[in-house]
């Protein structure tokens, strides 16, 4: 019900957005049909946990900032291998310490964001990293990326250097 209620207060603000008009008719014929979409997706069962994760809502709230920032990182550390050289592909795997699947695409989803790493395989909680040179390969390896994602998802946080091979 709390997907439900989440998904109905993000239509109206993306209808309110948009709209800018406010006569009776066209609020009448707005709500009307987010009521409608909120109906059939429910009855899809698509305003479920993992499709619409409102929980994390509060947790991303310093995660997600946390992210916007080793991207930034990330991406001055790849463009200054690329202009200067450094660049040396490397394929390594990680642990995934999440323990459903919706944490673990996070993870996997984080690892893609950020400039320099590409995740190819997510399987038995391990995830095959390409990563185009040592430094950002050594940022995956601290396991720094795995605790965030671990405490953003509630589970326990795992130690420090997650890579399993």
């Amino acid at each position: 019900m709390t997907q439900a209620i989440a998904l109905a207060a993000a239509l109206t603000a993306f209808w309110v957005l948009l709209s800018g008009y406010w006569l009776p008719l066209i609020i009448i014929l707005g709500v009307a049909s987010i009521l409608l979409c909120v109906f059939i997706a429910h009855r899809l069962d698509v305003c479920d946990h993992e499709g619409h994760p409102v929980h994390l809502t509060i947790p991303g709230l310093w995660y997600f900032p946390w992210l916007v920032k080793e991207i930034v990182v990330s991406n001055i550390t790849v463009a200054k291998a690329i202009l200067f050289g450094g660049v040396r592909p490397q394929v390594l795997r990680v642990k995934a310490s999440q323990s459903d699947e919706l944490g673990q695409t996070v993870y996997a989803n984080s690892i893609t964001l950020t400039p320099g790493t590409v995740s190819i395989d997510v399987a038995d909680n391990v995830i095959t990293v390409h990563a185009i040179m040592d430094d950002t390969a050594d940022g995956l390896r601290t396991g720094e990326m795995d605790q965030k994602v671990c405490k953003l998802m509630g589970d326990p946080v795992p130690e420090s250097g997650s890579v399993k091979a």
